[in-house]
């Protein structure tokens, strides 16, 4: 999947500091619902990426290997600034919040059995899930655009959430069968005439 030019954004990051700073910011909020929280910030508040990039985007980031932010903050940096932009945003993804997990794990041994802990971290999940929902269904409008068409989305969907949430098939199989799926789909469609793709 071929990134999509950094000119089709609205915005673009000053410098591999900048990038670094952003992605320090991003990563520094990022508890729990991180889809949420990177949607907003790239999408509508930096303007760095438009709505179709980002879901294209977060698709491929998705398929590597690694967690899907740090991913993303790679792609985004390595778009604008190469090998540079890459380590900028790789740095600024890892180095506050390791710190910050080193002192939070040292303080949270202390009160991890106590019942409020307890519910705090249950009542997170909770806002966590709302998050990464609402995300979910600002992010829908961009696919009227797909390839594949709302529909063959839908249905793409709706098969993966139940075999990973209900049936509970592994990740990797959900990613080869339906994602080879989708992949396939959309590369017919993209042979056909544009009239035959509606």
């Amino acid at each position: 999947m071929s990134a999509p030019p950094a000119s089709a954004a609205p915005a673009a990051p000053r410098s591999p500091t900048a990038l670094f700073w952003a992605c320090t910011w991003l990563a520094l909020q990022g508890f729990g619902g991180v889809l949420a929280v990177v949607q907003q910030e790239l999408v509508e508040r930096r303007r760095w990426l438009t709505r179709e990039q980002f879901l294209e985007d977060w698709a491929a980031a998705q398929l590597l290997p690694g967690p899907n932010v740090v991913n993303l903050s790679l792609m985004i940096g390595g778009r604008h600034f190469g090998w540079r932009g890459a380590v900028a945003a790789l740095a600024g993804m890892l180095l506050a919040p390791l710190v910050l997990l080193l002192v939070i794990a040292i303080a949270f041994t202390h009160v991890a059995a106590h019942p409020m802990a307890q519910g705090a971290l249950r009542g997170m999940g909770a806002v966590a899930a709302g998050l990464i929902l609402g995300t979910a269904l600002r992010l829908l409008a961009p696919l009227r655009e797909n390839v594949l068409g709302t529909k063959a989305c839908a249905a793409l969907a709706v098969s993966t959430f139940v075999a990973v949430a209900w049936v509970r098939l592994p990740l990797a199989l959900v990613l080869a069968v339906i994602g080879g799926l989708g992949w396939g789909l959309a590369a017919r469609r993209l042979h056909r005439p544009d009239e035959e793709r509606s």
